[in-house]
């Protein structure tokens, strides 16, 4: 066991997301996100539950049709099968993606 840093290391990439798996346990699994703000067009509709938590920065994503803002400190569970992408995000977002496998 050692202590880490949600932060270290988490440069965005030049384009697109970057996903660094913090913790995968049983059925669980724990990601940090790091975002560019040149972000490819991409929907995802999961086997999974999904609960994020925007760390850092801003963002727009479109949850089963619907546009939403969020902004640093806003969370959103989104059950399995729930479309969603981001439509926009601030340069070095961050985010904390928590994936429950059935």
């Amino acid at each position: 066991m050692s202590i880490q840093n949600i932060y270290d290391n988490a440069n965005p990439p030049t384009t697109g997301e970057r996903f660094d798996t913090l913790l995968r346990c049983r059925n669980l699994v724990i990601e940090r996100i790091a975002s560019s703000s040149a972000i490819p067009p991409n929907r995802y509709v999961q086997t999974q539950d999904e609960w994020v938590l925007l760390l850092q920065g801003t963002a727009e994503i479109e949850i089963d049709g619907k546009t939403e803002s969020l902004r640093a400190g806003d969370y959103v569970f989104l059950p399995a099968n729930t479309p969603h992408s981001v439509k926009q995000v601030s340069d070095g977002a961050v985010w904390l993606a928590v994936h429950l496998h059935p």
